[in-house]
């Protein structure tokens, strides 16, 4: 474990085992943070941004990231057909009341942030402030077409070092400045060590829902779930080589939200690391969410 947070575990409501990190204190009046991650990632992604918030000198603040069943230190669900944004929509409830956690800023990065409307549709009173992460309520067919054409599809790297390159074979055209570290600090999200050797860091039966999904057919209609965050301070960060969220999507979120902010992070795509001014940006968002005062420059 790291010195930075805590193992915290949880039961779902069908019992199986629940993990996710909680960074920072617990007590306090500052806001806390959840950190809801992508289709396959899990709460290691989060850990720059969570130390960033829980560690800061002036305001630091709870941070909890999740893993969802079937992710990270999650256990797996025997039924593939669990995967779904509804079920987890429950997984996130069960950890946020064992955390004690009556509301919070979430940042939903890509299936976060579709599981953060839903909670704006179901458990209003839970938000106070939402980040989307490369995720508007357009979902594209071209991305989806090429996330199911590698999760749980990637062959089985030997080292970290070999796992940045099948990354970056894989996803190099959405992250074309990317190093190779950031390409290994990718892979530790995506592999881990297990016995002296390296697992896959999700259960590879997440491919299965994807493979069922019929993408000839127009994709669900998510403006409603969307039209639930108005409430609620909104930053949208994109990656500039996205091809999940579209600059024409965004500009259509920004005419039906009238809090809602945009940044643009350059030179990378789907999804976009949380480092340098999406950090900042962050922060003003958390302190809007707070006050109820526009906080950015």
């Amino acid at each position: 474990m790291s010195s930075t947070y805590r193992d915290l575990f949880a039961s779902a409501s069908d019992g199986l085992r629940l993990y996710a990190r909680d960074y920072g204190l617990s007590g306090g009046t500052a806001l806390p943070v959840v950190c809801l991650p992508g289709l396959a990632r899990n709460s290691q992604d989060f850990h720059a941004l969570a130390e960033a918030l829980s560690m800061d000198a002036f305001h630091p603040r709870r941070v909890i990231s999740l893993d969802y069943r079937g992710r990270g230190r999650s256990e797996w669900d025997s039924d593939w057909r669990k995967y779904d944004i509804g079920i987890e929509v429950g997984d996130t409830l069960q950890v946020l009341a064992a955390a004690g956690i009556e509301k919070a800023v979430f940042v939903g990065t890509s299936r976060g942030g579709l599981i953060t409307m839903a909670l704006g549709a179901s458990r209003p009173e839970l938000l106070a402030g939402v980040v989307l992460n490369d995720v508007g309520p357009v979902i594209e067919v071209k991305a989806l077409m090429r996330i199911r054409g590698y999760v749980g599809k990637l062959p089985l790297p030997t080292t970290i070092r070999e796992g940045g390159e099948i990354l970056r074979r894989q996803s190099g055209d959405q992250f074309p400045g990317y190093t190779q570290e950031q390409w290994e600090d990718m892979a530790k999200g995506t592999w881990h060590e297990q016995d002296g050797r390296l697992a896959l860091s999700y259960d590879p039966n997440l491919m299965k829902p994807l493979e069922a999904l019929d993408l000839d057919k127009p994709m669900p209609d998510l403006w409603p779930l969307f039209e639930g965050l108005k409430p609620f301070p909104l930053l949208v960060i994109r990656g500039e080589h996205s091809d999940l969220l579209t600059v024409e999507t965004v500009a259509q979120m920004q005419e039906r939200h009238p809090r809602l902010k945009a940044l643009t992070v350059p030179g990378q795509g789907h999804a976009p690391s949380l480092t340098g001014d999406a950090v900042a940006a962050i922060r003003n968002l958390i302190a809007e969410a707070e006050t109820g005062a526009d906080a950015s420059p």
